[in-house]
């Protein structure tokens, strides 16, 4: 390779790395502000700031935070409202497997990473050209979402908590209206998940009135196991 295609390539990648810089604070400070609705959302529920602000900064990922939210404002104990969420967030563990050897991170590195190994992360890393903008664009969007995040919910929660009553206000629809913006993308994606979907709301809707807070939300996924089977048996 000459002089002049290696200069091309460098600037050709470090171009890939700024627009992977760029993607990943966009989507960082994009999603983050969604912390505010989440703080109000928890602080409605019945948590503290503090508890609403450590649940963000150990468990940070939106969906499994809204449900257990849900399951407590609901009335539900904490044990359904834990494995709701433990159920929602055990999809990030196959985002860090298929992350795994783009990042290339090993010892410590790789516990802190995992904590950041959620949906956005994921998107904007794989949506880049190589793996040194993947990498770029992962820990981008990792931090400014993280720090963005857990200062809005600080911010939501403190709010909601000195207006006295949220629900006064209305502000008891934040959880399952955020809950459902999160979700809406893959209604949307195509008619399998909108199946899906519908199922596992008639099981949510049947189970309701007989068991406690929480337990129809975890039936409800029983739902995409016909979905999982089938797609396997398409690649097998």
């Amino acid at each position: 390779m000459s002089v002049t295609e290696t200069g091309e390539a460098t600037a050709a990648d470090g171009g890939a790395r700024r627009a992977a810089v760029r993607d990943g604070l966009g989507v960082g400070i994009a999603v983050g502000v969604s912390g505010l609705a989440f703080g109000a959302a928890a602080v409605t529920a019945g948590l503290t700031v503090a508890q609403a602000c450590v649940l963000s900064l150990l468990a940070f990922t939106g969906a499994s935070q809204f449900a257990l939210a849900g399951v407590i404002g609901g009335g539900g104990s904490l044990l359904p409202g834990a494995l709701g969420a433990i159920l929602l967030g055990g999809r990030n563990a196959l985002y860090g497997m298929r992350l795994a050897r783009t990042l290339n991170v090993r010892g410590l590195r790789r516990l802190v990473t995992a904590q950041v190994v959620i949906d956005e992360t994921t998107a904007v890393a794989t949506a880049q050209r190589d793996p040194a903008a993947a990498r770029a664009g992962f820990y981008t969007t990792a931090i400014s979402l993280y720090l963005c995040w857990n200062l809005t919910t600080l911010l939501g929660a403190a709010g909601a908590a000195r207006l006295g009553d949220p629900e006064a206000v209305g502000l008891d629809v934040l959880g399952p209206a955020v809950f459902l913006a999160l979700l809406w993308p893959r209604l949307t994606a195509g008619r399998r998940e909108v199946r899906v979907a519908a199922a596992a709301a008639v099981i949510a809707l049947a189970t309701t009135p007989l068991l406690p807070p929480g337990v129809p939300v975890m039936l409800a996924a029983v739902a995409a196991l016909p979905a999982l089977i089938g797609k396997k048996e398409k690649t097998a």
